[in-house]
C-alpha cells in the first residue's frame, strides 16, 4: 500500500528544469547587477554623488523599488518567474520584510506589524551580525588590517 503511494506521488510530482532554472536565474542575476551599475552610474553623473554614497543610494532604489512592487503584488509573479535571481539580493531581503507587514498589518502595529514584520529576516539579520563579529574578532585577532 505505502509503494503504491508513493508511486501515484513520483508520478504527479511536477518535474523541475534545472538547467532552465538555473539559465533563467543568472540572466535575472546578471540584469540585477546591470540595473545596480546603472544606477550608480546616473546617481554618480546626474546628481554629482561620489561613489561610496551612490552604491548607497543604489541599494535604498533597490530596496525602494521591491518594496513598492511587493505592495502592488507584482514582485510574487516576478519572483516565481526569476527564481533566485530575484529573491537572493538586498531585494530579497526587502521583499520577505515587506509582505510579512502587509500580511500582518489588520492585526495592528504592534502585534501584527511590529511582531511579525521581521519573522522571514530575521534570521538573516541574527546570522549576519553573528558572522561579521565573528569575522571581525578573527581580523582583530590575526591583525589583519
Amino acid at each position: 500500500m505505502k509503494d503504491t503511494y508513493q508511486a501515484i506521488v513520483k508520478k504527479h510530482t511536477p518535474k523541475e528544469d534545472t538547467f532552465h532554472n538555473a539559465f533563467i536565474t543568472f540572466i535575472t542575476g546578471g540584469l540585477m547587477g546591470v540595473i545596480g551599475e546603472f544606477l550608480i552610474e546616473i546617481y554618480q553623473k546626474y546628481m554629482n554623488v561620489p561613489y561610496k554614497e551612490a552604491t548607497t543610494c543604489m541599494l535604498i532604489t533597490l530596496i525602494f523599488i521591491s518594496c513598492l512592487f511587493t505592495s502592488l503584488g507584482f514582485f510574487d509573479k516576478w519572483v516565481n518567474f526569476c527564481k533566485c535571481g530575484l529573491i537572493i539580493p538586498i531585494t530579497g531581503f526587502a521583499h520577505a520584510t515587506q509582505s510579512a507587514a502587509l500580511e500582518y498589518k489588520k492585526e495592528g502595529l504592534i502585534t501584527g506589524i511590529g511582531a511579525n514584520m521581521l519573522k522571514l529576516s530575521g534570521a538573516v539579520i541574527i546570522y549576519g551580525i553573528i558572522g561579521s563579529f565573528i569575522f571581525s574578532l578573527l581580523r582583530a585577532l590575526v591583525g589583519i588590517v
